[in-house]
């Protein structure tokens, strides 16, 4: 028979946990929100870029730049990963991990000089775990990344780029579409190849261009292009972020459903066993009553 006192100890504990999860549920959930909107804000942010290109393209503008111009041979890649910080977000990390090894080991069999780093300390012990060496390791993004943080390697990957140095860098991140559904992207950021033309832009603009350049679009395109890498490694941060939060809500949610269900579970056990011993000791009592007579 099982130990009433066992239980209600063990059930005890698995109250606290609940409590614990339920708090990270919460917290998760407000962090959710706010992470949001600063990626919904990026994405019109990137669409206003698009479009500003569009109108470049419609000036008569030829669309060349370095950053648009993809390498006769690719000697150098660059592999970042995107993971976070903490865990108990579900297969969030691990998802992230196996696609980075995978494309890693692509890279490996393309390219004779192949580097890797990560963002995250799961990744960077994921990586450190499987042998490979990072070149750089970045744990202060967490639910807030900035753009003035992600501009600051944007940077470098840009003058690597334009130097020679770098001939690719490929992304590995959670894109986030919806709250139901997140899925892991690898995606290939420089060279930036064609830019997408968005065709509500194109027919708003009716076949001409819907600004007045000064002094030229040739110029105004010296800074677009770079921004739009720039927004663009941003918005992997950003959706990373929200991903994160999304799969921890999601775990802590079900965890605290199953300790729920634990708790009931294990009440209805030491009701039983303690209801067995009562009667037990009720049984011995009746049973030496009646021997004294």
């Amino acid at each position: 028979m099982a130990n009433p006192r066992e239980l209600d100890k063990r059930r005890k504990s698995i109250r606290n946990m609940r409590r614990i999860t339920r708090t990270m549920e919460l917290i998760a959930t407000a962090r959710f929100k706010k992470a949001m909107d600063r990626a919904s804000a990026a994405t019109a942010y990137t669409d206003r870029i698009t479009q500003l290109v569009s109108d470049l393209t419609k000036a008569g503008l030829e669309v060349s730049h370095p950053l648009l111009e993809p390498r006769e041979q690719t000697e150098s890649a660059k592999l970042l990963v995107l993971t976070g910080n903490r865990g108990f977000c579900g297969g969030f990390n691990g998802s992230l991990l196996r696609a980075g090894f995978n494309r890693w080991d692509e890279l490996k069999t393309q390219c004779p000089h192949c580097s890797a780093e990560a963002s995250g300390k799961k990744g960077i012990a994921g990586f450190g775990y499987r042998g490979i060496p990072l070149e750089q390791a970045f744990t202060q993004f967490e639910d807030k990344p900035t753009f003035e943080q992600v501009e600051l390697i944007a940077n470098r990957y840009l003058e690597a780029y334009v130097s020679g140095k770098l001939d690719r860098l490929d992304v590995v991140y959670m894109k986030f579409t919806s709250i139901a559904r997140q899925s892991v992207a690898v995606e290939t950021l420089l060279p930036l190849g064609s830019l997408d033309v968005a065709e509500d832009a194109q027919s708003a603009a009716g076949g001409g261009s819907l600004y007045e350049f000064l002094p030229s679009p040739a110029s105004i395109l010296e800074e677009v292009v770079p921004t739009s890498f720039k927004v663009k490694l941003f918005k992997c941060f950003l959706d990373s972020a929200v991903s994160e939060q999304v799969a921890r809500m999601v775990a802590m949610k079900a965890a605290t459903e199953n300790a729920g269900e634990l708790i009931k579970q294990l009440s209805m056990q030491y009701n039983r066993a303690r209801q067995g011993r009562i009667t037990s000791e009720l049984m011995d009592l009746i049973g030496g009553v009646e021997a004294l007579k």
